[in-house]
């Protein structure tokens, strides 16, 4: 079963808060087909532990503002790899070498793609 139109609304909020944190490489996939309890996975990278802690933070906060309910957070202290699970979104936000390290893209590599639409930023216009 794909994700859920609310699923996909999630992630817009998060990938949005990422991208004006600064993260980078943003890539979600839909995980709904091997992983019945969740929808989508969003892979975000930072480039320092105080970057990654901030993503992860306003991550956070948007999806609470919006009235979605955290599950769990795990790794904010060392912020090499911050999990937060919103049930139908979780949310990975990982230092560069974190990223590279797991490969969950590579663990994942069956799993569709969902697309992100970021605003635009002024130096890009």
């Amino acid at each position: 079963m794909p994700a859920t139109p609310q699923s996909h609304d999630m992630l817009q909020i998060a990938a949005t808060a990422a991208d004006a944190k600064g993260g980078e490489d943003l890539v979600a996939l839909d995980v709904s087909g091997p992983l019945p309890l969740v929808d989508i996975f969003l892979l975000v990278t930072g480039r320092s532990e105080r970057n990654v802690a901030a993503i992860a933070d306003e991550i956070e906060d948007k999806l609470l503002e919006a009235g979605h309910k955290r599950l769990r957070r795990e790794g904010r202290q060392e912020s090499r790899w911050v999990l937060i699970d919103f049930g139908d979104l979780v949310v990975h936000v990982f230092h560069e070498q974190e990223r590279v390290y797991y490969g969950l893209e590579r663990l994942w590599k069956d799993c569709p793609v969902v697309p992100i639409n970021l605003p635009a930023h002024a130096s890009e216009e």
